[in-house]
């Protein structure tokens, strides 16, 4: 795996990843139950009219987009700390000012929306706009990014660690 790589990759803490492969093993043994409710529903009778059939159909169609996102999520992603870095990277604790306005700052985590349920720090994604303009960036770089409202944001990066967590 390249530094780039590395870098890029989501990293779990070794919780994190547990409590992630335990939702995932639920989800997978509540296959059949799923499954033993649609074929309930459909011998109720017309599917056209069958209000309970389409909400387990629409329930399993839930089930295996999550069962497919936990599989993708715990096969790439790094259990442990993150690489240190001389530059943000996700992973990292990220503290910013807003404009020019060095007493409005904000301290975040960068990284996987995944992990946020595992912190008390506010997450942002690497993929969000803030998080994509600040990665590769160094304590006292100033960056802007367009947030979703169109405005253009300009941030400096003050200071960054390697989560902890």
């Amino acid at each position: 795996m390249s530094t780039t790589d590395r870098e890029a990759a989501t990293w779990l803490s070794q919780e994190a990843h547990d409590r992630l492969q335990a939702e995932l093993d639920e989800l997978i043994a509540g296959r059949p139950a799923i499954a033993a409710e649609i074929n309930a529903r459909r011998e109720e009778g017309d599917l056209r009219e069958n209000g309970g059939y389409h909400a387990a159909r629409e329930e399993q169609g839930k089930q295996e987009a999550r069962i497919r996102q936990l599989q993708e999520l715990l096969r790439t992603a790094q259990v442990g700390e993150a690489p240190t870095a001389d530059v943000v990277a996700p992973g990292c604790v990220v503290t910013i000012h807003f404009d020019d306005d060095t007493d409005d700052t904000e301290t975040f985590l960068l990284g996987s929306r995944e992990i946020a349920s595992t912190t008390d720090l506010t997450v942002y994604s690497p993929e969000s706009a803030l998080g994509k303009s600040i990665l590769g960036a160094r304590p006292g770089q100033t960056v802007t990014y367009t947030a979703p409202s169109g405005a253009e944001i300009k941030v400096t990066v003050v200071r960054f660690e390697a989560y902890g967590g």
